[in-house]
């Protein structure tokens, strides 16, 4: 069935199209669940939001180089401690013009002894396909890791995730 599945996924990537809704396993399907992201990052028309832990994966920052090129608006919020780190994408992406990046700081404990985390990982493509998952956009979890990767056009999902991103997004302004 695996089997089967990776080729009905691979025909409608490899022609732009999305099944309505997909799950992939990783890391078993690693390869079809990125090249899935990637796909959809290329084909978006306007506008994809972004909210994702841990961005380290040079292919997926590459899909949106490629995109945002073509015109398509970007906003990306990232953990401010986590988008610190060396092997982050967030320097380059400051870099990419139609990029709007924020680096979210989540609240402190009373004592200030730990702070929260911006621990999503979701994209909203074009207000039309929502992705998320446990997986963050790095090369251990389209590679190594036991992760999921959600591909929806549920509008029950992206209306939530779409109310969820612009709280963050007010949040960032602060």
């Amino acid at each position: 069935m695996r089997g089967f599945k990776a080729v009905i996924v691979g025909l409608c990537v490899f022609s732009g199209i999305l099944m309505a809704d997909s799950i992939f396993t990783m890391p078993s399907e690693s390869k079809e669940a990125l090249e899935a992201l990637k796909a959809e990052l290329k084909g978006a028309k306007t506008s994809v939001n972004i909210a994702v832990f841990d961005f380290t994966h040079d292919e997926i920052l590459e899909a949106i180089r490629e995109s945002a090129k073509n015109g398509v608006k970007y906003n990306v919020i990232l953990d401010s401690k986590r988008a610190k780190d060396k092997d982050s994408v967030a320097k380059k992406l400051k870099k990419i013009e139609n990029v709007n990046l924020c680096k979210l700081e989540a609240g402190k404990s009373k004592r200030g002894h730990w702070s929260g985390k911006m621990h999503n990982k979701f994209a909203i493509i074009d207000g039309k396909t929502a992705i998320f998952g446990s997986a963050n956009w790095s090369k251990a979890a389209f590679g190594l890791n036991y992760e999921f990767l959600i591909f929806s056009q549920n509008a029950e999902y992206i209306n939530a995730l779409n109310d969820f991103f612009g709280e963050m997004s007010e949040a960032c302004g602060k």
